[in-house]
């Protein structure tokens, strides 16, 4: 018998480390339980029967090993987390919060996202949030409880403050474990973890990521017939346009030959689009309605709050992957006989050993769009001496407003040009990336409000807290698009999606980086032509080397170039349609993605002639 493979290389080495040992050796997982000598109490943050003002943020578990609760204030400190923790006895408990100094790896000054630990209602001696650049247990002394006491996460500045878990030991001497393998062991025996997943049902294909993409490959499946499971790690679906993100859509869709292929992407389309500004405001992205779309079809089953961290696979062919609860920790595992990586990461495949594109030196990073808003009277805001300093320094929207005429100076603020980590690694650093598009959000306002003296009646509105991705990591199929393939219109005799965005490419902007050398984060961005619209090969929808994976989103097999043609979010949707398509054909004749293209290529385009949109559902099988 062939042991499943479970690949942890690239992404989720934590969890998929902790679910190697759960799912194929308990006996070392037993061993490597670390030595207790008296009971301990684990909270989990993201735990707490009320979260208060405290937002629960998952984009780092797989490299820290836990969702985290953030204190995401724009300078207001939030209302308190809270809950209720019970102990074994009553007596004496040391306490220790896992936590971190945010603003350290820059040796920046100030810690702002300072916090305390109330329980039964008396702070801790100890400000947590002030020591350490990396995630690690603070020391938070001794307290004396009863059987039962309240605890509280209190927030002293809105300052991004993070708490990921605090923890109660009746013996003073002991340290909890801060290594990845040994602390996800902790965790799990704490916690009471099961050693195995449980059963998370059999599908036909489980989409993994609730993007654009990974919706319309979900809708398109099932509406084909196939019983699928969307899995997604947030609350909403849409992903970098949804309200947390709030990115407009971009691209083409319902073009010739194939005028149907985006009418899944139509009727994912919000009815209202707001680019930057006050008007970008949450509801014009119409979460609940997408929920409910998606909800309202029978063959879909929707896991939301549900993060892939670890896979089963044997001989290149995805046999499970199993998915995390984001609030509870339970793992679920879910087989199926073909899989879509819609994660934007390419997460699935990475895991699972799937051919990769990492090579790319300098890359497209992250945003988090931001706005203010005038509320009709005084707003004073905090001098911030661990943002980013630009006192002295030109960004978008300060020159504007020294010297107005013509535009908004506030539309410069926050826009898609604020963007970071070109130097960074897209999938290890991202917590990086996102601290110092806030840290450079909180400079710029600091530097308005109390160096240039400008909009005292203004504060700060919204920011996202959620990276919106541009790039990461590509997995590689039967065909590698390249710029060159689009700039020339090569023709393939697979072409299935439309592209009709420019070779959209940004590097730092040279007339902001000066001072700010390996840590820019205000992107120029560079526009390629190409006649339009281009149609891309269905080859770089599926893995070269592992059998049943399809993919769909910016994931998928182009080059570094060529991504900036495809990577807008109605080009994802369009992909996801066709992934849909070819997975229904897949079970029509038993066969894996590739066969597709080998042998079933005209009935795919059959598809693609009629659709599956709303309109054509009704006629669907």
């Amino acid at each position: 018998m062939t042991t499943p493979r479970l690949d942890i290389r690239g992404a989720s080495l934590l969890a998929a480390a902790s679910l190697a040992l759960w799912l194929f050796c308990p006996s070392l997982l037993q061993a490597a339980k670390p030595a207790r000598q008296a009971p301990v109490v684990l909270l989990e943050a993201e735990q707490f029967a009320s979260l208060g003002g405290w937002l629960p943020d998952q984009q780092f578990m797989d490299q820290m090993g836990s969702p985290y609760l953030l204190a995401h204030g724009l300078g207001e400190p939030v209302r308190d987390a809270l809950t209720t923790a019970r102990f074994p006895t009553a007596g004496q408990y040391r306490v220790w919060v896992r936590t971190r100094d945010w603003v350290a790896p820059w040796k920046a000054p100030g810690a702002p996202g300072r916090f305390q630990v109330l329980v039964d209602g008396q702070p801790l001696a100890a400000t947590f949030g002030t020591e350490g650049a990396a995630w690690h247990w603070q020391d938070g002394g001794t307290v004396k409880v009863g059987r039962e006491a309240k605890v509280a996460l209190h927030d002293l500045t809105g300052f991004e403050g993070r708490c990921d878990a605090i923890l109660f030991c009746r013996d003073p001497n002991f340290t909890p474990p801060n290594e990845l393998a040994a602390l996800t062991a902790f965790r799990r025996q704490a916690l009471g973890l099961p050693e195995a997943p449980e059963d998370g049902g059999q599908y036909d294909l489980v989409v993994v990521g609730g993007g654009i993409a990974g919706t319309c490959a979900a809708l398109s499946a099932a509406r084909l017939g196939l019983k699928v499971a969307l899995v997604q790690d947030r609350p909403v679906l849409g992903g970098n346009n949804s309200s947390e993100v709030r990115v407009w859509l971009g691209g083409g869709i319902n073009l010739p030959p194939y005028p149907r292929i985006g009418d899944i992407v139509a009727e994912l389309e919000p009815k209202v689009r707001a680019h930057v500004g006050t008007n970008n405001t949450a509801e014009i992205y119409e979460d609940d309605r997408r929920l409910e779309m998606v909800r309202s079809e029978r063959n879909i089953t929707l896991l939301l709050e549900q993060r892939v961290n670890a896979v089963e696979a044997v001989n290149g062919v995805l046999r499970a992957v199993v998915a995390q609860n984001v609030r509870n920790a339970k793992c679920a595992r879910l087989s199926a006989r073909w899989f879509a990586d819609c994660t934007g990461d390419g997460t699935v495949g990475a895991l699972a050993g799937a051919d990769s594109d990492t090579s790319q030196t300098r890359h497209m990073g992250p945003s988090n769009l931001w706005n203010v808003r005038d509320t009709g009277q005084p707003e004073p805001f905090p001098a911030c001496p661990w943002a980013v300093d630009l006192r002295d320094k030109p960004f978008p929207g300060r020159q504007l407003a020294k010297n107005p005429g013509g535009k908004d100076p506030l539309s410069k603020l926050g826009a898609w040009f604020w963007e970071s980590g070109f130097d960074r690694d897209p999938i290890s650093e991202v917590e990086w990336m996102r601290d110092l598009n806030l840290r450079a959000m909180y400079g710029a306002w600091d530097t308005l409000k109390n160096v240039d003296r400008l909009y005292p009646n203004h504060k700060l509105n919204w920011a996202a807290y959620i990276a919106g991705k541009r790039e990461s990591r590509r997995l590689l199929g039967d065909i590698v698009l390249s710029g060159d393939d689009v700039r020339t219109n090569r023709v393939f005799p697979d072409a299935c999606f439309p592209c009709t965005w420019s070779i959209d490419l940004h590097l730092p902007d040279p007339a902001y980086d000066k001072g700010h050398e390996g840590a820019e984060f205000i992107s120029r961005a560079s526009f390629g032509k190409y006649k339009t619209p281009y149609w891309a090969p269905y080859r770089t929808l599926y893995s070269r080397n592992i059998t049943n994976l399809f993919m769909a989103g910016r994931d998928i097999s182009v080059t570094h170039e060529a991504l900036g043609a495809v990577r807008v979010m109605r080009t994802c949707g369009n992909m996801g349609e066709i992934v849909g398509m070819a997975a229904s054909l897949c079970k029509q004749h038993d066969c894996n993605p590739r066969g597709v293209y080998e042998r079933h290529l005209d009935e795919l385009k059959r598809l693609m002639d009629r659709g599956v949109g709303k309109h054509a559902s009704q006629t669907v099988p």
